[in-house]
């Protein structure tokens, strides 16, 4: 497993940290997420075989959030 924290804009609802959340755990590969609304992170263990962090970026974004940086 690969552990990431996708650096985000700041969140301004916490239902955005929960839409999130939502639309990255359907991701193929993605075992856990965890948005941390007062940081605006969002933590993620995936498998690198089947999920990438480029397809994790993409997939925020197209959300309408911007991914700032990932560490």
């Amino acid at each position: 497993m690969t552990n990431k924290t996708f650096q985000l804009e700041t969140l301004t609802c916490p239902s955005c940290a929960s839409k999130i959340e939502a639309v990255v755990k359907r991701i193929k590969g993605i075992n856990e997420v965890e948005v941390l609304f007062s940081s605006s992170k969002v933590k993620v263990s995936f498998d690198e075989g089947a999920a990438g962090e480029g397809e994790i970026k993409k997939t925020i974004e197209a959300l309408g959030f911007d991914v700032l940086g990932v560490k």
